[in-house]
């Protein structure tokens, strides 16, 4: 019976790679195979992705539309069903204690709560958003809703540029010398 370790690939299917350019005995010398001057002939010349022989390619020919924005903010979301599973009456909810359940996956730039599910503890969550209805089904189970601003999460300065940046922190770096001095 054949087995895994006995296989082999079929006679004249593999080749050795052909070295071409190595002297006129090995028939592929002086111009190697690829004819006498042209295009074609030369080096780094129609290798690259979509290439289409000159005219202009698919990818240029097509419009450009949309954009990302470098400043969009990525929630961690939880919803209430989730937190009516995992936690008890009274417990307090925040990014640590969801993390350490493993019930987020990464803390992404904050935490919004939404409303899929119910919820019927009273529970005090720490969150960075959350949606109208989840406020509002937190709020009836007597349960209290903390939201956490914006400027306690460790994010770049919105719309700051590099010099703007730049000139912040020398002023820092003179105001930390008077001190000093």
């Amino acid at each position: 019976m054949l087995s895994l370790s006995q296989l082999k690939a079929p006679k004249g299917s593999r080749h050795s790679k052909k070295r071409v350019g190595r002297g006129q005995g090995s028939g592929w010398g002086k111009t190697a195979g690829r004819g006498g001057k042209g295009q074609k002939a030369r080096t780094g010349n129609m290798h690259f992705e979509g290439f289409e022989g000159g005219q202009m390619p698919l990818q240029r020919r097509m419009p450009k539309f949309g954009f990302h924005n470098p400043f969009r903010r990525d929630w961690a979301e939880i919803n209430l069903a989730t937190l009516e599973r995992c936690f008890e009456a009274g417990a307090t909810v925040d990014v640590e204690v969801l993390e350490s359940k493993g019930l987020l996956k990464d803390r992404k730039d904050g935490l919004k709560v939404l409303a899929r599910g119910s919820l019927t503890k009273p529970l005090t969550i720490k969150a960075n958003r959350a949606s109208e209805a989840a406020k509002a089904a937190i709020e009836k189970a007597g349960g209290k809703l903390e939201l956490i601003a914006d400027k306690e999460l460790k994010l770049p300065g919105r719309g700051e540029g590099v010099r703007a940046r730049q000139a912040r922190e020398r002023k820092a770096r003179q105001a930390d010398k008077q001190t000093k001095a």
